[in-house]
């Protein structure tokens, strides 16, 4: 996960960004990836799609970067005094605030079975943090 900071509020998210003309998705993802921590991956499968109202879209995929130890990057459309990227650590989900964890869902990650079995130990309970 990375850690974005802008406007002085803080997310953690999956590595990622934009599509340049020259690329397809999968390149790009591959290319952020690199960006962002230091890592080569190879494409495993595409986990999820979607498209917003503007005609935006998302897609994600599950990417292996076998035993490459990843390291803090940097997002290249901001300057070095000026980053948006201010943390990259491997977290588990109790790790990662609701509100986080909550884009991981939409990122098809309930298709990775490990997500799934963990998410599925969670029970019926609910948790929702705001009244």
């Amino acid at each position: 996960m990375v850690k974005h900071r802008l406007d002085g509020e803080e997310w953690w998210c999956l590595p990622g960004g934009g599509v340049m003309p020259s690329e397809t998705p999968a390149q790009a993802v591959l290319r952020e990836l690199e960006e962002e921590c230091h890592v080569h991956g190879r494409i495993v499968r595409q986990t999820g799609y979607a498209m917003d109202i503007d005609h935006t879209e998302t897609i994600t995929y599950l990417v292996d970067i076998d035993c490459q130890d990843p390291k803090m990057g940097s997002d290249p459309e901001f300057t070095a005094d000026h980053q948006i990227l201010v943390d990259m650590q491997w977290l588990r989900l109790a790790e990662i605030p609701e509100r986080d964890r909550a884009y991981l869902f939409s990122a098809g990650l309930m298709n990775i079975p490990a997500f799934l079995e963990e998410v599925s130990r969670w029970g019926d309970s609910l948790s929702y943090p705001l009244e």
